[in-house]
């Protein structure tokens, strides 16, 4: 890493497009460091106000809207939370079906995530034209199992020699903040960059078969149509050409992520393990996922569970009444804090300028305690929870990398644990798969529950999509939605303070982060790229000592 600088002053990173809305990153950096920082999302959506008087069965038609990338994870915790509140068992074959369509959007999503959401934080595609192809392919062979050819290298470095040269980089344009000058931010050799970025691009066509594969049991990618209230109503995908389709899609995506997608992760991630050290949180809280009982959280495959202080020791069992939002800091009107099925959702947008109300994201709280929720808290909670493939697969990579379980709490961690997570994922997705085919080979296909409407009831769908702890709750009378919560991964990680002005985990996680340079704070972006933003489309550096004012786009 470059040497510390000795800047003083504000860095505002506005907006960093997230899959819930527009986010803006404010710091106060202080010799070099960021000493505070606040997270503010500048898109209010109001699907709670929206919903209310509807028919519950419709939610999850609105509610995967939200999001245009991991859409059937809000499908899954609307329908969950429609089960619960008309207390029905879904058959197994529906959970299989819910599970294996939820293993796909895991695959896809951390693929996309770290080839062209997060690399170009780390690789520096420009660099890659100073490579040795030859050298490139004997580092690529020496990863990975899956050959790699010198001249495939050579011909991704030509295509990248025509696009600088003509003064467009194509999709790399802005991508990061290199500049004119050398960024001492970015270490990897250019070999690496190389098989990198050759990467980037093979992954553009790799994530379409994952996300085909999500299509073939929800009937169609983005926007599920398959998950009903009881079950699932894909009764055709119940034919060995459909369970094969699946099949072949899954095992190509499978054989990527264990011979691209995991070699290149240890291989970046062990030239920047000073990031070991950055950008960390304290707690951690994680819904599980995976279930063979819908209503039983124990039944899940990941288990729930929490971390306070860091202490794997102490994983504590999850309590869902230990769950409350705070609207202190939030621009809604008044400042309670309450459970989800007790929220209310009352716009009161106050200015940008103002420091006490300073984000449409409430901020939710478990027992008080501000935690972050994803893959890192979920692979935390299983390795403490002695979860043999977690044990097995989270050991394997700290000893790859030469760390050890500490540096999970980190940026460094928390991207090494989206590997982590996709790679027993995808392990575990053919046992499913094999499950479900051996059921309707011996005369079960049974995908549907009939059931009725309660007069009044409540309910709660708990879902741990790829990007953290999403809930949805709700209150129904006589078959109509009287109020509804969202609660989801972006405000649990990317919140505001809570009614105590406990910061949110980014807002931890970017406090003591060093900012080499303020005018290409890259820094900034690694961690919150780690939390799986969708896309940053304009990053804003001012200095508050000339109001100048530095314009850059970062993808």
């Amino acid at each position: 890493m470059a040497a510390q600088g000795d800047y003083n002053g504000m860095v505002v990173v506005d907006p960093i497009t997230r899959i819930e809305g527009h986010l803006r990153i404010e710091v106060e950096v202080e010799n070099g460091k960021v000493k505070n920082a606040w997270s503010s999302s500048q898109l209010f959506r109001g699907l709670e106000i929206i919903l209310k008087g509807r028919d519950p069965r419709d939610a999850q038609h609105f509610t995967q809207r939200a999001c245009g990338v991991c859409t059937y994870v809000h499908a899954l915790a609307s329908t969950r939370c429609v089960d619960n509140a008309i207390g029905v068992n879904i058959p197994k074959n529906a959970s299989l079906m819910r599970n294996l369509c939820m293993a796909a959007q895991y695959m896809h999503d951390h693929i996309v995530h770290f080839y062209h959401l997060h690399a170009l934080d780390w690789v520096n595609v420009a660099n890659a034209l100073n490579a040795d192809p030859a050298a490139a392919a004997d580092i690529a062979n020496s990863i990975s199992e899956r050959p790699t050819n010198a001249d495939d290298l050579a011909a991704v470095q030509a295509k990248l020699k025509a696009f600088i040269e003509s003064g467009q980089l194509g999709i790399f344009t802005n991508a990061y903040f290199l500049g004119d000058t050398p960024n001492e931010a970015y270490v990897l050799p250019p070999e690496v960059d190389l098989i990198a970025t050759a990467h980037y691009l093979e992954a553009l066509h790799l994530q379409v078969k994952a996300a085909r594969a999500m299509a073939v049991w929800g009937g169609k990618n983005p926007h599920t149509q398959f998950t009903v209230a009881g079950g699932v109503t894909n009764y055709d995908a119940l034919t060995p050409e459909r369970i094969n389709e699946f099949r072949g899609l899954y095992q190509e995506t499978k054989a990527f992520i264990e011979q691209v997608y995991i070699p290149d992760l240890l291989a970046v991630a062990g030239f920047y393990k000073d990031w070991a050290g950055i950008g960390g949180t304290t707690n951690f809280l994680t819904f599980g996922e995976f279930p063979t009982d819908e209503y039983d959280l124990a039944s899940r495959y990941y288990p729930a569970g929490a971390i306070f202080d860091r202490d794997i020791a102490g994983v504590q069992d999850f309590n869902p009444d230990e769950i409350a939002e705070s609207i202190k800091h939030s621009w809604y009107d008044g400042d309670s804090t309450l459970h989800p099925y007790d929220g209310v959702t009352e716009p009161l947008y106050t200015s940008l300028d103002d420091k006490e109300r300073y984000s449409w994201m409430k901020a939710p709280r478990y027992m008080g305690k501000s935690c972050e929720v994803g893959p890192l808290a979920q692979t935390l909670v299983a390795y403490a929870k002695g979860q043999e493939e977690s044990v097995a697969v989270t050991n394997m990579v700290l000893e790859k990398l030469g760390v050890d379980a500490t540096a999970l709490f980190s940026t460094l961690g928390r991207t090494a644990a989206r590997g982590i997570e996709t790679a027993i994922i995808a392990a575990k997705t053919e046992g499913w798969l094999q499950e479900l085919e051996d059921n309707v080979a011996s005369g079960d296909t049974e995908l549907y529950t009939e059931w009725e409407w309660p007069e009044e009831s409540q309910g709660v769908g708990f879902v741990t999509a790829p990007r953290g702890g999403l809930s949805h709750w709700m209150t129904q009378k006589n078959g109509v939605i009287e109020n509804f919560q969202l609660v989801v991964p972006s405000t649990w990680n990317l919140g505001p303070r809570c009614e105590n002005d406990l910061l949110s985990p980014v807002e931890e996680a970017l406090v003591g982060t060093p900012i080499f340079d303020p005018e290409r704070p890259v820094e900034i972006l690694r961690t919150v790229h780690s939390y799986d933003p969708c896309i940053a489309c304009g990053v804003h550096v001012i200095d508050p000592t000339t109001n100048k004012v530095h314009k850059f786009k970062a993808f």
